[in-house]
C-alpha cells in the first residue's frame, strides 16, 4: 500500500511540473514575440529594484495598513511553502516529516512559525475578501472586472484560506497522533498553533486522526500543486513575474519618452544635409509605433503577463478619474488576451497567421489612447514595475506616423510645430512680442 501511495504521488508530482513547465514556456515564446529591447545595463540598480520593489514592495507601503497585509499573505504563503520540499521528499520517499532528526530541536520552533504565518494569510485573505466583496471598493468593482477577472481574485484568495485550513488541520492531527505514541508519527515537540488545538481532536480514535491527517496531507499538496498550475492562467501569475519585471525596470527618468531612431537620423540630415552623403541607402521602410503586439517590446509583453489587476493605476489616472474611457489596468488585461490569442494562432498554425485583427482597435480603441495625458500616474502607482504609458505612446505613435490619424485639434499644432517650431501659430519673428507689447 505504501508503495501504491509513493507511486501516485511521483505521477501526481510529474503531471504537475510537467503541465506547469509547458504553460510557462508558451508563456516565454509568447513574451519573446516582442521586439528586443537591451535592459542590461546597470545591474547594480536593478537588483536594488528587485530586493526594494518586489522582495520589499516598495510601493504597496504608501498605504501601510493593506501592505501588511499584502506582505503577511505574500510572504507567509511563500515562506510556508518552503515546507513544501519536506512533504514532496516525503511523498516520494514514503517517510514521514523527514526533516525532524536533521533539524532537532529547530525543527517545532520552524513549523511554529510557519503556524503563525498561516494564520496571518487566512486572516489578510479574508480581510481582502471582504473589501472586495462587501466594502466593494471602487477599483475592485469598475467594469474592466467583469467577469472571469473578479471571479479570478475571489477564487485565488479562497483557495489560499482553504490550504492554510488544511496545513493547520494537518498539523494538529499529527500532534494528536505523537501524544498518542501511533505509528510513524515521531514526537517532534509541540506547535504552537496546532498545539492548542489538538484538545478537539481527543474523542477521536486513532483510524479517524489518521485519515483527517493523511487526508489534509493529501489535500494540501494536491492543491499547492494545482495552484501552481492554475497561475499560468491567472493574474496571480505576478507572484513568479513580479520578480524578472522589477529587475527589468525602466530606469530613465519618469517622463523622458523614447526616441525613435529613424526619425532622428531624419531630423539630422535635415539640420546637416552634409551627412547624407555618408549615409548608406536603406531598402526597409522604418516602422513607427505598434500596431499589434508583435510590434512592442517584450519589456512590454512581460508588463503584460505580470500585471496584478488591482486597479491603483487607473485609480490614479486623471482621465479614467474624469470618465474618460482610458483605463491603464485595461491597457495591460487586454495586451496580455492579445498576446494570448496570437500565440494560440501560432501555435495552431506552426507560424502566426493573420486573423483580420490586432491590439490597436480590436482590443485597444483611439478613444482610450487619445484620453491620456501622459502624466506617469499609472507608472508611477504601480506597485510592480509596469509602464501602461510606454504600449499607450507607441500606439498612439503608429496612429499619427503611420496612418496620419489625429485628431484636428492634434494635427494644427504637429503644423505649426513643423513650421514655427511651436505649438502656436506665430513666426518665430514674431515669438518676442509679447514682451514689448
Amino acid at each position: 500500500m505504501r508503495i501504491v501511495q509513493e507511486l501516485l504521488f511521483v505521477i501526481l508530482f510529474g503531471a504537475a511540473v510537467y503541465l506547469f513547465a509547458r504553460k510557462a514556456g508558451q508563456i516565454r515564446k509568447n513574451i519573446l514575440l516582442g521586439r528586443d529591447k537591451d535592459l542590461s545595463d546597470h545591474p547594480d540598480l536593478r537588483w536594488k529594484n528587485l530586493l526594494l520593489l518586489a522582495f520589499g514592495q516598495k510601493k504597496m507601503f504608501r498605504n501601510p495598513l493593506v501592505a501588511v497585509l499584502h506582505f503577511f499573505v505574500y510572504a507567509g504563503f511563500l515562506i510556508i511553502n518552503l515546507e513544501i520540499l519536506e512533504i514532496i521528499l516525503d511523498g516520494i520517499l514514503g517517510t514521514h516529516r523527514l526533516f525532524v532528526p536533521v533539524l532537532g530541536s529547530l525543527y517545532p520552533v520552524l513549523i511554529s512559525l510557519f503556524e503563525v504565518l498561516a494564520v496571518l494569510v487566512l486572516s489578510g485573505c479574508a480581510i481582502f475578501l471582504i473589501r472586495r466583496n462587501i466594502l466593494k471598493l471602487k477599483r475592485f468593482i469598475s467594469k474592466d472586472l467583469d467577469g472571469w477577472p473578479r471571479s479570478d481574485a475571489n477564487y485565488i484568495l479562497i483557495t489560499e484560506i482553504v490550504l492554510m485550513f488544511l496545513f493547520l488541520t494537518m498539523d494538529t492531527a499529527d500532534q494528536a497522533l505523537q501524544t498518542r505514541g501511533a505509528a510513524h508519527y515521531i514526537p517532534t515537540g509541540q506547535f504552537w498553533i496546532s498545539g492548542m488545538f489538538t484538545p478537539l481532536f481527543n474523542g477521536l480514535s486513532d483510524g479517524s486522526l489518521e485519515a483527517i491527517e493523511r487526508g489534509c496531507w493529501w489535500l494540501h499538496i494536491a492543491g499547492v500543486l494545482a495552484f501552481l498550475n492554475y497561475l499560468p492562467y491567472s493574474k496571480h501569475l505576478h507572484i513568479i513575474l513580479a520578480f524578472p519585471n522589477a529587475y527589468f525596470a525602466s530606469l530613465e527618468p519618469k517622463g523622458e519618452m523614447e526616441n525613435m531612431p529613424a526619425v532622428q537620423h531624419e531630423v539630422q540630415l535635415m539640420l546637416q544635409p552634409e551627412l547624407a552623403a555618408n549615409t548608406p541607402a536603406s531598402d526597409t521602410m522604418p516602422k513607427f509605433g505598434a500596431k499589434d503586439v508583435m510590434d512592442l517590446t517584450w519589456k512590454n509583453l512581460l508588463d503584460a503577463y505580470s500585471c496584478t489587476e488591482c486597479g491603483r493605476c487607473s485609480a490614479a489616472c486623471p482621465a479614467n478619474i474624469t470618465g474618460k474611457l482610458l483605463s491603464p489596468r485595461k491597457i495591460m488585461m487586454d495586451t496580455r488576451d492579445r498576446l494570448e490569442e496570437v500565440g494560440r494562432n501560432i501555435k495552431a498554425n506552426g507560424t502566426f497567421t493573420d486573423d483580420k485583427k490586432a491590439l490597436l482597435r480590436d482590443y485597444i480603441s483611439e478613444e482610450e489612447l487619445r484620453a491620456c495625458t501622459t502624466c506617469n500616474a499609472c507608472v508611477q502607482e504601480c506597485p510592480v514595475s509596469i509602464n501602461p504609458l510606454d504600449i499607450i505612446l507607441q500606439l498612439r505613435r503608429h496612429l499619427v506616423m503611420e496612418e496620419s490619424s489625429a485628431p484636428a485639434e492634434w494635427t494644427g499644432m504637429f503644423s505649426n510645430i513643423e513650421n514655427n517650431m511651436a505649438p502656436w501659430k506665430f513666426s518665430m519673428d514674431d515669438r518676442d512680442k509679447w514682451a514689448t507689447e
